[in-house]
């Protein structure tokens, strides 16, 4: 019998070539060079011709444009995420880590849309019928009438998909999926991204809604080729601590909505539930002040959130640290020599730890100020004032800039009964906001006079 052809598949870019290399040629990336069985000779050059809707040029001017209509899913964290809902013919990808709730939001999911009259169909790879019926008790859906496929053949899929004709259908989840049209195991490169290309041509052609799940690596990103995230309208990771019960889904690419958005669930015996005020989880209660804690009010998406940093300063020894949590470290370094340069404030000879509560990771420049604040007071062993809150981003020169969107986060800090904020004087409102005294800096030096004026 001859051997079968084998070739070597890039797991970065998905580039191909008949032999080893330490180098993939198309990328440049090292030791990501799989090897696969090399697909068949069989006539599979018009696969997707059907497919294919012939298309005249036109000027943009002349085509007509209007709103996508969506359909809400029935859980308003999800629904912010996605844009607003459902979208019909679109494709959404979510990621997370195992065993984080990906197959229990979309199974609430699927119930709620079910229950609104929308026909559904949950296709399982990775359980049985009888283990997504148990999981569906164990949630309390009873009498659920969600149709499931425990399936994981991409033509007998497809198939269902005709003939059912769902409104929206959940895939979980692609790695396990596999086409006979080629050789390669389930789950690997080529699979991944053939399966996938059809299953969105597939929901493009019938209008179908599908939600596949996918498998992230150990750096947290989705695995397989990195062409899967470009193939579908929208991608969503599943993020959260295992010791923590709350998760968060943070979309990372949408076409049909705003980027960057996140939604907060809580992780109960009955299922994810949204939670409306995520603030609450990321201020710790205290019921007096205490050294080394400013509240700031980071921007996630459209949502102003309020997260408490909290800094401690401690005598270090000849090499003392610099470690910080849900902050860039290289940040707290730089922050800690304008701090020294522009506000006199040295601590050079003292081990710094900076966290954010609730394990949530600010990327935005807008929490230096409050970094250096919390710094500052757990250094001096004095706690900032009651209802206080601070943003802004600080430069190298010791300027305050603005942060995008002061008004709402402002607003945001007043109707959680904030009382006293220092801000970069461009954010500073025309109009007075109820209860909340406004200090507007334009130096680090400054922020630091009126904290002490306050104390």
């Amino acid at each position: 019998m001859a051997k079968d052809k084998s070739i070597y598949t890039c797991s970065e870019c998905g580039g191909t070539t008949p032999k080893w290399l330490g180098k993939c040629p198309h990328c440049n990336a090292w030791n990501t060079l799989v090897e696969s069985v090399a697909e068949s000779n069989a006539p599979v050059k018009n696969r997707f011709a059907s497919l294919v809707k012939s298309a005249e040029v036109a000027t943009l001017a002349d085509i007509e444009a209007v709103d996508v209509p969506r359909t809400p899913t029935g859980l308003d964290e999800l629904d912010r995420v996605l844009g607003g809902g459902i979208v019909e013919g679109g494709v959404v990808l979510i990621g997370g880590d195992p065993g984080i709730g990906k197959s229990t939001l979309l199974l609430q999911a699927l119930d709620a849309l079910q229950r609104s009259g929308m026909s559904t169909l949950y296709v399982t790879g990775e359980e049985s019928g009888a283990q997504v019926a148990l999981r569906s008790r164990r949630l309390g859906l009873h009498q659920s009438q969600v149709k499931v496929l425990a399936e994981i053949q991409l033509e007998k899929m497809l198939a269902t998909l005709e003939q059912t004709r769902p409104g929206i259908a959940v895939i979980d989840s692609i790695q396990t999926v596999y086409s006979e049209q080629l050789t390669s195991a389930p789950g690997s490169v080529a699979q991944v991204r053939e399966c996938a290309a059809h299953l969105t041509r597939a929901a493009k052609a019938s209008g179908t809604a599908i939600v596949l799940v996918g498998h992230v690596t150990k750096e947290g990103a989705l695995a397989g080729p990195r062409v899967l995230e470009h193939m579908v309208d929208t991608v969503l990771y599943f993020e959260g601590e295992t010791h923590s019960s709350f998760r968060l889904v943070r979309a990372i690419k949408n076409r049909f909505g705003a980027v960057n958005e996140i939604g907060v669930f809580a992780m109960t015996e009955k299922g994810l539930k949204g939670v409306s005020n995520p603030s609450a989880i990321f201020l710790s209660q205290h019921s007096e002040p205490v050294p080394g804690s400013c509240v700031m009010v980071t921007l996630e998406g459209t949502r102003p959130m309020l997260v408490e940093i909290q800094a401690l300063v401690d005598s270090g020894g000849p090499s003392p640290r610099r470690l910080s949590v849900g902050l860039d470290k290289d940040r707290l370094a730089m922050l800690l020599a304008v701090l020294h340069r522009h506000a006199g404030v040295a601590c050079m000879d003292q081990d710094v730890f900076v966290n954010a509560v609730g394990g949530v990771r600010i990327s935005e420049p807008a929490a230096d100020l409050a970094v250096m604040l919390a710094i500052t007071s757990s250094l001096r062993g004095k706690p900032l004032p009651k209802g206080f809150v601070a943003f802004g981003e600080v430069g190298l020169a010791g300027e305050v800039r603005p942060a995008p969107r002061g008004q709402e986060r402002l607003k945001e800090a007043a109707k959680l009964g904030f009382s006293v904020a220092i801000v970069p004087k461009a954010n500073a409102p025309k109009k007075a906001i109820e209860g909340l005294t406004i200090h507007a800096v334009e130096r680090v030096e400054e922020a630091m006079e009126v904290v002490r004026g306050l104390g």
